[in-house]
């Protein structure tokens, strides 16, 4: 019940630029506030209990919500707030070989001051690189309420969103904005691919498409593009075909490769005619919250992550 009504509020902020600013303005002065007043502990078991409750087993954790609470609380590697920055993760996957699937860049922005958007093309991304869910998907510049658009944006570079779950590797990322390139595949949509990684290994994939519309469904498959019984926030939709990319098997590797690094992360691609891009690397999606449904595929997850013997890489 938590979960439909979050998911409505969500969609309902998300559709006025209003509501969105004003959902800002309160999270930045609540977060403020919180982050004096709860230890690390305190803000994970309160965020866990408040959507599910029930608090987490932190010492003996089996679901995979427990273990993503467990790698907040008690694991730290260097390399996961480089990856966690939309920008800065940029140079380690040039390193690894993938500069020929990054988006284009137009602009970086550390002030909201350097924001002109009449140097820009009609149609853009905008992202902060210490967000989650911190974006503007622009089709029409002409269409954007720009004066409201500027303080939204201006709310994301004073925000950050370590304070709710304690998600450490956002905690010392350098608020910045990045404009990207408009991507569309060949049905005008995008499509991404969520590669949910376990030591090393893809086990399965988050597929969604038609995002913001009636239509929008959220189904999972296995690494042969079969759906599987399970969803993740959202009812899934098998009635609603999500085609198989042209691309499975180069994504799959693709993942693989960057998951190699982690005991656990999300990597999330895209399928532009015909070429595969990487969107981002997500290490706590959902915050690690107990959203699987039905929910004893919090355990059966759970059991595909083994979590590293140390505390620290």
């Amino acid at each position: 019940m938590f979960s439909v009504l979050s998911s409505y509020l969500v969609a309902l902020k998300n559709s006025n630029p209003w509501l969105l600013l004003l959902w800002h303005v309160l999270l930045h002065r609540r977060s403020k506030r919180e982050i004096r007043k709860y230890s690390d502990q305190e803000a994970v078991d309160r965020l866990y209990h408040n959507f599910s409750g029930r608090y987490p087993d932190i010492e003996n954790p089996v679901l995979f919500s427990e273990k993503q609470q467990w790698l907040k609380l008690k694991y730290r590697d260097d390399l996961m707030p480089i990856c966690a920055d939309k920008l800065e993760v940029r140079r380690f996957l040039r390193v690894r070989g993938y500069a020929n699937h990054l988006n284009e860049i137009i602009a970086v922005y550390d002030n909201i001051d350097e924001f002109n958007i009449d140097i820009l093309p009609n149609r853009f991304v905008l992202k902060a690189t210490h967000g989650s869910g911190w974006n503007l998907v622009c089709k029409d510049k002409l269409k954007i309420n720009w004066f409201v658009w500027r303080k939204i944006m201006k709310c994301w570079l004073k925000s950050n969103i370590f304070w709710e779950g304690r998600e450490w590797p956002y905690k010392d990322i350098t608020p910045r904005i990045i404009c990207e390139k408009y991507l569309e595949d060949e049905h005008g949509q995008l499509i991404d691919y969520k590669f949910f990684c376990f030591n090393g290994k893809p086990r399965f994939i988050q597929a969604n498409q038609g995002r913001g519309t009636s239509r929008h469904a959220q189904n999972f498959f296995d690494l042969k593009w079969r759906i599987l019984p399970f969803g993740k926030g959202l009812i899934p939709k098998p009635e609603i075909k999500i085609p198989q990319p042209k691309n499975l098997a180069q994504m799959i590797s693709i993942a693989k490769s960057l998951s190699v690094d982690f005991s656990f992360v999300r990597v999330d691609l895209y399928e532009v005619m015909s070429e595969v891009f990487i969107g981002e690397l997500t290490f706590f999606p959902a915050s690690g919250m107990p959203d699987f449904v039905p929910e004893k595929y919090d355990e059966i997850v759970g059991e595909m992550w083994t979590l590293p013997e140390n505390n620290k890489r």
